[in-house]
């Protein structure tokens, strides 16, 4: 389930968010920790949609121990990432239905409307966006 999850997550939500909550994003973490695994056992898959996930989870068994903190890690980033627009998403809620409700969500959309309205925008979604480093 916890594998599930994250391969849910870094095909859905990371894209649209990137470096945002790391100075190294969990798929560079992975990349990294588990290259000798990708060259070894999944040198063959075609990168994106999770394929490169199922690979490493296929061969679960087989891993190092330095790729299996490398996922371990990239998991924690990715747990810590979805607390943190959870937290903004509760606090801009009434700003977004209010501003933003026509937008499709995707690609920094919301963020980008946020910003257009940002003198309307309350004091709690701004402080939220500060806390999480979305806004400066």
């Amino acid at each position: 389930m916890r594998k599930s999850m994250f391969c849910l997550i870094v095909i859905c939500i990371l894209p649209f968010f990137g470096n945002a909550f790391a100075e190294k994003g969990p798929v560079e973490t992975v990349m990294d920790g588990c290259k000798k695994e990708m060259e070894t056992y999944c040198k063959d898959v075609k990168m994106g949609e999770g394929r490169m996930l199922a690979c490493l989870y296929a061969h679960e068994d087989k891993l190092s121990g330095r790729c299996e903190y490398a996922l371990y890690d990239a998991a924690a980033q990715l747990e810590h990432a979805v607390a943190a627009l959870t937290y903004v998403a509760n606090e801009c809620k009434d700003d977004l239905k209010k501003y933003c409700a026509d937008i499709k969500p995707g690609e920094g959309s919301l963020l980008n409307c946020v910003d257009k309205h940002d003198k309307q925008v309350s004091g709690r979604c701004k402080q939220a966006m500060k806390d999480v480093e979305l806004k400066k």
